[in-house]
């Protein structure tokens, strides 16, 4: 192994930690905002979704997962309700991450960071609904996916613009997320 990719590695992995971190600080901030703001439950902003849409375009499908997977874990030891957090927190984002990947990579061009990140929240929602109706054996929680499925449409809009200007803000040296040319400015 040369030594740059070596250092590359290291780099990719440290981006990895520190974004792990942001996540796990984005979700906690959010919960608090959510029970201030008094929202229903299962509706939150999203805010944590910005750091997996930074990675899904900045550093791949391989390292969005292992970020997932760290903020599943990270935020249900913070809880302090382990086993349910990390069941439905595992189910809205694996469902939402494999949704989000195969959205960018299926259309290409023609769907924008925004239009992943509404897919990323309805599916976020799907998942975790799937998931209580299974642990609580009431298949009648699905009714209220239709209201989930409205907040997820605002919030994933809101969370993708956010997304999508600290992914140019903050993009790689030499990377190219959105497959555009230098000056495009779209």
């Amino acid at each position: 192994m040369s030594r740059t990719s070596s250092r590359l590695t290291t780099q990719r992995m440290t981006r990895l930690a520190l974004l792990a971190a942001a996540a796990v600080v984005l979700g906690y901030m959010e919960n608090i905002i959510s029970a201030v703001m008094l929202l229903p439950p299962g509706i939150k902003l999203g805010l944590a979704n910005t750091v997996l849409l930074y990675s899904v375009y900045l550093l791949g499908p391989g390292y969005s997962v292992i970020l997932m997977l760290l903020k599943v874990v990270l935020t249900g030891f913070m809880s302090g309700n382990l086993a349910a957090t990390f069941f439905y927190s595992m189910g809205g984002g694996s469902l939402s991450l494999v949704m989000m990947l195969l959205v960018k990579k299926l259309g290409g061009r023609s769907v924008s960071i925004v239009g992943v990140s509404v897919v990323g929240a309805v599916f976020h929602n799907v998942g975790q609904l799937l998931v209580a109706a299974l642990i609580l054996h009431t298949p009648g929680l699905m009714f209220y996916l239709f209201p989930l499925l409205i907040a997820a449409v605002i919030t994933g809009i809101i969370t993708g613009i956010a997304g999508r200007q600290i992914v140019r803000v903050l993009k790689l040296p030499g990377s190219d997320p959105f497959g555009e040319k230098e000056g495009d400015g779209t």
